[in-house]
């Protein structure tokens, strides 16, 4: 069912790589709403993934873009502002630690690699921001979203540096987001998601622990792709507004819970 939330909407999508991704679901389920929008990847992933497919359902035109470059992405929002003049929102869901593909443990990272991931996963969203920024691309009350993990805040042994990264970019957020706010009344969130079976995510070492884990911790379970979905669409829409500068938790009450009845009985005697 269609409430047409994104009716006239326009926007940028980064990160969709196939239908596991929660970008993908987003850009389903933006078309649905009523939103036109330019799908966007790292020319590597667009080789890897199955972007063409998704732009074909939803009528959106792909412009491959490292979304680390600042001449990739000047070349990716002309595109999209000759198309649409300005848009009403971005999403950026991006993270990659090399440190993780390779299987380094924290205590021994290379460095080299760290500034790479750091700038994948968190500079990234400060420079597509500084690029909407100097290209005043925003229409007022438009809405940016990045998606993070509650790892940002807590330990989750084998995440990595990628915690790191989580933690600057909702910094970034905060940050960027105030100076957002002034001047022309664009929001800034990030969305703190459960951990979710993403092509990106099962990367990462023991993440199917982590999902059990948080599952039986959740009261409401663990969040979907499909549930983030839903929630980023109300965030692109007029419905919030007022809300700005915030990290929000989508994650079945999982960051609120010291321990559940579940994990409990594990180790009742």
């Amino acid at each position: 069912m269609s409430y047409g939330l994104l009716k006239g909407k326009k926007g940028i999508i980064f990160g969709a790589l196939d239908s596991n991704s929660i970008a993908w679901k987003v850009a389903e389920l933006a078309h649905q709403e009523g939103a036109e929008f330019v799908l966007t990847n790292a020319p590597v992933a667009l080789r890897m993934g199955e972007l063409n497919g998704l732009a074909e359902k939803t009528g959106s035109d792909i412009v491959p873009a490292d979304a680390t470059s600042m001449e990739d992405l000047g070349k990716l929002f002309d595109h999209t502002l000759e198309k649409f003049e300005k848009i009403d929102f971005i999403l950026h869901s991006i993270g990659m630690s090399v440190n993780v593909r390779k299987g380094k443990e924290y205590t021994d990272i290379n460095y080299d690699w760290l500034m790479k991931g750091w700038d994948i996963s968190a500079v990234s969203f400060h420079k597509v921001m500084k690029t909407a920024w100097d290209k005043d691309a925003m229409n007022e009350w438009g809405s940016i979203l990045a998606l993070t993990y509650i790892a940002a805040q807590r330990t989750f042994p084998g995440y990595n540096d990628m915690a790191d990264n989580k933690a600057y970019l909702e910094s970034i957020a905060r940050s960027f987001g105030y100076e957002w706010g002034n001047k022309n009344k664009v929001r800034v969130n990030t969305i703190s998601q459960s951990p979710t079976l993403t092509t990106a995510g099962q990367g990462i070492k023991g993440f199917n622990g982590f999902v059990d884990f948080a599952k039986e911790m959740s009261p409401l379970g663990n969040a979907t792709a499909d549930d983030c979905a839903n929630y980023c669409i109300t965030l692109f829409s007029d419905l919030t507004k007022m809300v700005t500068m915030q990290n929000l938790f989508h994650d079945g009450g999982f960051s609120n819970v010291g321990v559940s009845e579940m994990v409990m009985n594990r180790f009742e005697k």
